[in-house]
């Protein structure tokens, strides 16, 4: 059997709920009025019976046949003797059944007045030991509750209709959002997880509510499976780029060994080549290793108290030693022309290869000879050093990309015409995270690129 929708049984539940309600005022409506109708045809009976009590049995003879010609329909009236019997009806031709009446039992009933079916019925004490027995009818009280009853009916039959009509409506509007929930699922299910449900600030309900919490969860989940479709992208690409890396060196090698067993070079020459081409293989295998340990959090680093100002002047050093003619100097930050403190808690031998993977990022992609400015001390709290050189900068495209790993910004250095593999600049930004610091680059094309280590201040 095939279920009902939620819109159907909330409908179902509603006119149900709906029915009962108007089932119970009707009651209580029918009740309320049948009790002050009764209370008057007890009114009449009392006032009648009283009357006829206080009369002698012989007038009461008298005004036999003008009642009986002219009295009331809805009032039966009879005398009865001391032993039960009606000696005298007042009223015919239709009479209620009335219980055994003698004299002690109208005496027991006290003058309460008592009913019978259709009527209500009194009887008293009369003045000669018998009884007068007073009944109204209750025919034109049914009749009054018939009519009412009739109208509630009706009323409560269209209004039922009206307000079933009402609610499908209503109902179908309130689940509205439900359904555009259920179309978002389905989309999202579909593959489109930039899908959003609807909502617009006049439905601020459960449901408004509800749809506000699916869309934060689901741009939570696209953003999650955007970073997990990104980070298999950068695995592939490395996976891809770290196979040409090696088999680089390792063809290089296998090219000399066969050239070496052809006898076509000097041996000399030949194993000096398949050195070179070993101490790449080593370097890169190396700096694989690195990285994967700092992405890990596998590198433990050995921190000591030190001072960037020894990593600067060692730098220093290096620039001039690969390049003599290269204008290098030494200062502060900005325009201070002494270099400034700059303590920090780190490991030495990680900042050092820190340093010299910027200094030879400079030297490799600015031209010999170009200006270089290598600047420390503290900044805002913070222990900066910064290498600043006047080589052709770099654009907003290969600023977002160049801590990359694996990534080039020069082109036309290629792998195999002596260019690195890419992992400088990666190695320095991942090592300064593991320091609890940032690198930054500030650049602009064709003029030059400044690098910025900023580390917590030891001081």
């Amino acid at each position: 059997m095939k279920r009902l929708s939620l819109r159907a049984r909330l409908v179902l539940i509603t006119m149900a709920l709906l029915v009962a309600g108007m089932v119970t005022s009707s009651v209580v409506v029918l009740v309320t009025l049948r009790k002050p109708l009764v209370e008057r045809v007890d009114l009449q009976v009392t006032v009648a019976a009283g009357v006829l009590a206080a009369l002698p049995r012989a007038t009461v003879a008298n005004l036999a046949g003008a009642t009986t010609r002219d009295g009331p329909d809805e009032l039966y009236l009879a005398y009865l003797t001391p032993d039960g019997q009606s000696s005298l009806a007042l009223r015919g031709p239709d009479a209620p059944e009335l219980p055994p009446l003698d004299r002690a039992a109208v005496l027991a009933r006290d003058g309460t007045v008592f009913e019978v079916p259709g009527w209500r019925v009194l009887a008293l004490p009369a003045r000669d030991g018998g009884s007068v027995v007073v009944a109204g009818a209750l025919s034109q009280v049914d009749e009054t509750v018939a009519r009412v009853r009739l109208v509630c009916v009706l009323v409560g039959a269209g209004l039922l209709v009206v307000l079933a009509t009402a609610g499908w409506f209503w109902v179908r509007a309130g689940l509205r959002p439900l359904r555009r929930i259920e179309e978002t699922a389905a989309a999202i299910a579909g593959g489109d997880l930039s899908r959003r449900v609807p909502f617009t600030a006049a439905e601020a309900t459960e449901v408004g509510r509800l749809t506000t919490a699916l869309n934060g969860m689901l741009a939570q989940i696209e953003a999650a499976v955007a970073a997990r479709t990104r980070s298999e992208e950068r695995l592939r690409t490395f996976v891809a780029d770290a196979s040409h890396e090696l088999r680089t060196p390792l063809a290089g090698i296998s090219g000399f060994i066969q050239l070496y067993r052809m006898g076509g070079s000097e041996i000399d020459a030949t194993m000096d080549r398949i050195e070179r081409e070993s101490t790449r293989l080593t370097g890169l295998v190396d700096d694989l290793l690195l990285l994967a340990q700092l992405d890990e959090g596998g590198l433990r680093l050995r921190r000591a108290p030190m001072d960037l100002r020894s990593l600067a002047a060692d730098a220093w050093h290096d620039l001039r030693a690969l390049d003599p003619a290269r204008e290098v100097t030494l200062t502060g930050l900005g325009d201070t022309p002494d270099p400034a403190p700059a303590p920090v808690l780190g490991d030495e031998a990680r900042l050092r290869q820190v340093v010299s993977n910027l200094v030879g990022n400079a030297v490799a992609h600015t031209p010999p000879g170009s200006a270089v400015r290598i600047g420390v001390g503290t900044e805002h709290g913070k222990s900066v050093l910064e290498l600043a050189d006047s080589g052709p900068g770099l654009s907003p495209d290969q600023v977002s990309l160049v801590f990359d790993r694996f990534y080039r910004a020069d082109t036309s250095r290629a792998r195999d015409h002596g260019g690195g593999a890419g992992l400088g600049l990666a190695i320095v930004w991942s090592l300064v995270t593991a320091h609890d610091g940032t690198v930054t680059v500030i650049t602009e094309p064709g003029a030059g690129a400044t690098f910025r280590v900023v580390l917590p201040s030891a001081g």
